[in-house]
């Protein structure tokens, strides 16, 4: 008889009683029936197998990190961070970066990759955080995505189109002052006006990305929502299983405001003046426009107390979520799962996509 065991992150609480190993058994053999090992690199050949993925993804504090080391423990994988803020370097526990003892020895790629003074976007992530996947594979390894950023994980799966328009500095200089000079709600009113689906996926303070969207439109003609639509026309390059945990909105409120004050605890407020006075945040960083350091640089600059920086994380995290919300469920390929203590839906799911 298998021991129960306790996963506990800031993350997620997860007990794995002898039932949830026992699903997560079946679901390792359905895996290996269907590759016939427990190797999953690209078939050569004459073989049409594409390769297989995994992606766990969701909103904020659903616990993806430890479901995703779990499944990593349990399938020989990696995960590839799938978090546009994970990427920067120091900012950790405002983005809830996995720690060491929480990664359990799992290698985590697309982790501090940047310092927060530069910038990045959907179209550099796709071709490294390829490369990771096909380096994962290559060693007969399972690649498993987890995070929250959903253009990260369509750039990556869809192969965007639109990633190939280029970029304009001159366009987007024009779109960034007229942000400076207008306010960021001024230009995502003209974004939702050529392309409100796109609009709706796209936080207003977040102008680096609605002048993005801006420039597709403006620079080709199509816009971003109908270069995704012909993107995801093209056969995917991976066979993904993606799964996503769906909690109660309450209770993921809940969550969210149990990892706030868990990380006012572990140091959030030091963390933002260290990176500040080092200079490696600057205010006018994309990195910057993150939940938890926007807030702290208001609250440095006087602008707010400490109890209502805490409150306005929350209060962010809690809209972020239901963006993210929205995100993925227009995705029909994502498997949402009740989160009631086994793992017996997922050992469902992947019977239906592995066998």
């Amino acid at each position: 008889m298998l021991p129960a065991v306790v996963f506990s992150t800031e993350n997620m609480h997860m007990t794995l009683t002898n039932h949830t190993f026992s699903c997560i058994i079946l679901l390792r053999k359905n895996l290996m029936r269907r590759t016939g090992s427990p190797d999953f690199r690209h078939c050569s050949g004459k073989c049409a197998m594409k390769p297989k993925i995994a992606a766990v993804v969701g909103p904020t504090a659903s616990g993806k990190t430890a479901l995703s080391i779990a499944l990593a423990k349990q399938f020989d994988g990696e995960i590839i961070s799938c978090d546009s803020m994970q990427i920067y370097r120091g900012m950790d526990i405002g983005t809830a970066k996995p720690t060491p003892d929480e990664m359990c020895g799992i290698p985590h790629h697309m982790i501090d990759i940047l310092e927060p003074s530069e910038s990045f976007s959907a179209a550099e992530y796709a071709p490294r955080a390829k490369s990771a996947v096909a380096d994962i594979l290559s060693r007969g390894k399972l690649p498993i995505f987890c995070g929250g950023t959903g253009l990260y994980l369509d750039a990556v799966l869809t192969d965007n189109d639109y990633a190939d328009v280029e970029t304009d500095p001159e366009l987007r200089a024009a779109l960034l002052a007229d942000a400076d000079r207008d306010g960021p709600h001024a230009l995502w009113e003209r974004l939702r006006a050529v392309d409100p689906h796109a609009a709706a996926a796209t936080h207003e303070n977040n102008v680096k990305r609605v002048a993005r969207a801006l420039e597709i439109y403006l620079a080709s003609g199509i816009t971003k929502t109908e270069w995704d639509a012909k993107s995801r026309l093209r056969e995917p390059p991976y066979d993904a299983v993606i799964l996503a945990l769906d909690w109660e909105r309450e209770e993921l409120y809940r969550r969210i405001d149990l990892r706030v004050d868990g990380m006012m605890e572990a140091g959030l407020p030091d963390e933002v003046r260290t990176l500040l006075e080092s200079g490696r945040l600057t205010r006018n960083s994309s990195a910057a426009q993150a939940i938890g350091y926007k807030e702290f640089i208001d609250y440095f600059d006087g602008h707010i107390t400490l109890a209502e920086a805490a409150d306005q994380i929350k209060l962010a995290s809690r809209r972020y979520a239901k963006r993210q919300l929205t995100w993925f469920r227009r995705n029909p390929a994502v498997n949402w799962i009740k989160p009631d203590g086994n793992f017996e839906v997922i050992v469902n799911i992947a019977s239906k996509l592995l066998t």
